[in-house]
């Protein structure tokens, strides 16, 4: 699956293809837009207990992921009306090191506006979007220590 833009101001995507930090960059800068902020998640060598980290396998609940993520941006817009663009990719399948896992770019006229919500988008991403990681590594594997039960939309207030 290649990443294609949309229509909208706002690109969520779940895919198993490698995720452009670059496109995402560009895609978001708006020539009203002075700022633009962009986090890339990337699979490390080494997780909670455990070194030598491979790759990743991240599992998705893949019909509820894409609405979530929407519903992020959507949160996202109306904590900060003034962003122009938003994208939130995450990756689904294998993940080798150094590679990204997730990617959230956002643009606004100015710095603060595009940091905070930035922020808030991976941080309600990973309370909110039904996706699991499996980290495996010398001699074995587990499913990420750090994961955590997600929360249903009306306790976030992300999901309508």
């Amino acid at each position: 699956m290649t990443l294609q833009p949309p229509a909208t101001d706002d690109w969520v995507a779940l895919t198993d293809q490698s995720l452009e930090v670059g496109l995402a960059t560009e895609w978001v800068a708006l020539p009203g837009c002075g700022a633009v902020v962009v986090f890339s998640g990337l699979v490390r060598d080494h997780a909670d207990g455990s070194t030598g980290v491979t790759h990743i396998d991240y599992e998705a609940w893949a019909e509820q992921v894409e609405p979530r993520l929407a519903a992020v941006a959507g949160q996202a817009r109306e904590r900060w009306p003034e962003l122009g663009r938003i994208a939130i990719w995450h990756r689904e399948g294998r993940v080798l090191l150094s590679e990204s896992s997730v990617v959230v770019a956002v643009s606004a006229p100015h710095r603060g506006a595009a940091f905070d919500a930035c922020e808030f988008a991976i941080d309600t991403l990973k309370e909110s979007v039904p996706i699991w990681k499996k980290e495996f590594f010398d001699g074995g594997s587990q499913w990420a220590r750090a994961a955590q039960h997600i929360t249903d939309a009306d306790e976030r207030g992300v999901l309508a």
